[in-house]
């Protein structure tokens, strides 16, 4: 999918002007105490962002991939949170779009494109993080409907989610992607909220754990239909590229913002009779961070540029991800030392990127798993003479 350049600019520019303007002044007073930015999350649905990526016949911008990694990057380079918010829902509007019967388009992508009917990606469990093979939530049917029973672990909008991407095992012994429409709230006829998850970062939104006892699903609501029994593993890791490429956008804007702040600061900062930025010492560090930076950006922008010429980019997106995540760590710790003590201070926003970076390790897959994507793929593409 193609985008205007001149458009994608344009919009791009809207959306920065936006975090500059509103979003950085503001994001303190509400994210150490862990509150939804709700008026954030609306001008979000007026930009058109929970549908950027969405044919416009259902009601989306129809921008490619790498736009959206732009606009991601805009977005975490002010609030990752807000980044977060966006990605669980546009994983499950990309799986609807990818592998929804039409009937299943036409009646969820309207509403999932205006950010009115928000969508939760419901994946991990208690004892099954990464591990997908191992999942226990399970769904049996019953005439018309399924029967779901389980714990979800680590949900994201699972609060306030108004569909959710549900994958459980299904007598078969299969995966399979269940529609699980709910009211937003903490319980819903058979489904609650067992667990808000308190994090050291990444907040503002909701994180938690929900189970499932005797939910009732229509069948119509199977991913894909009838085709879908059995393929929800396989629609959720397709769709887990574009997240991926979510979280290394994501912390190249982290990683941007953190460098900023230590540019600044070292430029004002004086020691010793003039600013830290002429001691060679905090030069190499800046040297180094400007680096991994710029890595990091061209890595995290290659793979969404493959993804829109339609290639396969679990190892491109994996590598991106993984690099650009722990990259992220290393320039917000660095920046934290070349602040020194203010660093450590809610004064200053150095300590909020410092507790955000290690979801982006995590999330996703983990550093590891990322690993061993990238490992499998290289043996598929470097395979012995």
């Amino acid at each position: 999918m193609a985008t205007d350049q001149a458009l994608a600019d344009e919009l791009v520019s809207t959306i920065k002007d936006w975090v500059d303007r509103d979003v950085i002044p503001n994001v303190a007073q509400f994210e150490l105490n862990d509150e939804f930015p709700q008026e954030m999350f609306e001008q979000m649905c007026d930009f058109g962002l929970f549908g950027s990526t969405i044919d416009e016949k259902y009601g989306g911008l129809g921008i490619d991939i790498t736009t959206y990694a732009r606009i991601v990057e805009e977005l975490s380079r002010g609030f990752m949170s807000l980044a977060g918010i966006l990605n669980t829902h546009k994983i499950g509007v990309t799986m609807i779009n990818r592998y929804g019967t039409e009937e299943q388009k036409e009646n969820f992508l309207p509403r999932m494109c205006d950010g009115s009917f928000r969508a939760a990606f419901s994946l991990s469990e208690p004892d099954a993080g990464s591990d997908t093979g191992a999942l226990r939530c399970k769904a049996e049917k019953d005439g018309d409907e399924w029967v779901i029973n389980g714990t979800k672990m680590w949900v994201t909008n699972g609060t306030r989610a108004s569909l959710v991407m549900l994958l459980a095992r299904t007598p078969d012994d299969r995966i399979t992607c269940f529609l699980v429409e709910k009211e937003p709230g903490e319980n819903f006829e058979g489904i609650q909220v067992s667990k808000k998850i308190d994090k050291l970062g990444y907040r503002g939104l909701e994180t938690v754990e929900m189970s499932y006892v005797d939910h009732r699903v229509p069948s119509a609501n199977v991913l894909g239909g009838e085709e879908g029994i059995g393929n929800g593993r396989r629609y959720a890791l397709s769709a887990l590229e574009l997240g991926r490429i979510n979280i290394a956008a994501r912390a190249v804007g982290v990683a941007q913002a953190a460098f900023d702040s230590a540019m600044k600061y070292a430029q004002q900062r004086e020691t010793f009779g003039r600013p830290i930025f002429e001691h060679q010492a905090v030069q190499f560090m800046l040297a180094e961070m400007a680096t991994k930076l710029q890595a990091s950006r061209l890595m995290t922008f290659d793979a969404a540029r493959r993804a829109d010429a339609g290639e396969r980019v679990d190892m491109e997106a994996g590598m991106a991800k993984f690099f650009a995540s722990e990259a992220a760590f290393e320039i917000a710790m660095s920046s934290m030392r070349i602040h020194g003590g203010n660093g450590y201070t809610t004064e200053f926003p150095v300590e909020r990127y410092l507790r955000d970076t290690p979801l982006m390790i995590i999330g996703e897959g983990t550093s590891e798993i990322q690993k061993m994507v990238i490992a499998r793929k290289l043996l598929e593409r470097y395979p012995a003479e």
